[in-house]
């Protein structure tokens, strides 16, 4: 489990051109379900889950917590964005003292090829250098995920490392003005 991110929570809605980010609300619970069970979504995350699982394991209202942002499009949800702290296992090089933030993003399939997550992250991590200036961000993504990997380079992550994980080659980079340590 990751630890949230010790930020006044939560913040006012972030408003870019297109989108939203604001907190879950109850009507979002059958996109969470949609999201989570999707196998488009699921390529590069190890699996979807199953819907009825979901039906089940999912509040009426769902969880709201630091670091957990819905992307809102026109008034419905299209995906999340997250921003936490990384386990003490899973901690890299750039921040092995407190644990670096990670941004994770999830958008529906047909959220896809709009831009959407650009410009959701590019708010999120906008928001985060503000409340937390100079504060590194990583960004880990599987190697194969060509989409997840043209996202990272053009929100600016630099590599940090390759590793395997999930049976899969990961890729993780950083967004800071700190250089890693090697």
């Amino acid at each position: 489990m990751t630890e949230s991110i010790q930020l006044p929570w939560p913040p006012a809605p972030i408003r870019t051109e297109r989108l939203v980010l604001r907190e879950p609300e109850p009507q979002d619970r059958a996109a969470i379900i949609e999201l989570f069970s999707s196998p488009e979504v699921g390529t590069y995350i190890g699996g979807s889950r199953p819907r009825d699982e979901l039906e089940r394991a999912v509040p009426e209202t769902p969880r709201r917590r630091p670091g957990l942002f819905v992307i809102e499009l026109d008034g419905a949800m299209i995906g999340t964005i997250e921003l936490n702290r990384r386990d003490p296992e899973h901690r890299s090089q750039v921040r092995p003292d407190a644990g670096e933030a990670e941004l994770g993003y999830l958008l529906l399939p047909q959220a896809w090829g709009h831009g959407y997550a650009a410009e959701a992250c590019a708010a999120a991590l906008g928001w985060f250098a503000e409340a937390l200036p100079g504060e590194p961000v990583v960004l880990c993504t599987q190697t194969a995920n060509d989409r997840s990997m043209r996202l990272a380079a053009k929100l600016g992550f630099t590599e940090v490392q390759l590793f395997e994980e999930w049976g899969a080659e990961q890729w993780m980079g950083v967004r800071s003005p700190i250089t890693p340590s090697a």
